[in-house]
């Protein structure tokens, strides 16, 4: 049961390393700070498309990575 868990956590961080990396960037840097880059963090706009799915995505394998590491740490 502890090498499937151990298994399962280490194909979940490397899901989620990849998810991250293949999102796009949501800020032009420091000069998109400066300029009004304000606007878009405190705007309406919601994540269309691919992007939303990246979202979602990263949100599932991150609370099941928080799961399995609790579940290796403490159950097992």
């Amino acid at each position: 049961m502890y090498g499937v868990a151990i298994t399962l956590l280490i194909i979940d961080a490397i899901a989620l390393i990849v998810l991250v990396l293949l999102q796009s960037g949501k800020s032009a840097g420091l000069s998109g700070a400066i300029s009004g880059g304000a606007e878009q963090l405190f705007g309406k706009q919601k994540a269309r498309g691919i992007d939303a799915v990246l979202h979602r995505a990263t949100v599932v394998t991150g609370v099941l990575l928080f799961i399995l590491t609790f579940m290796v740490g403490y159950v097992i």
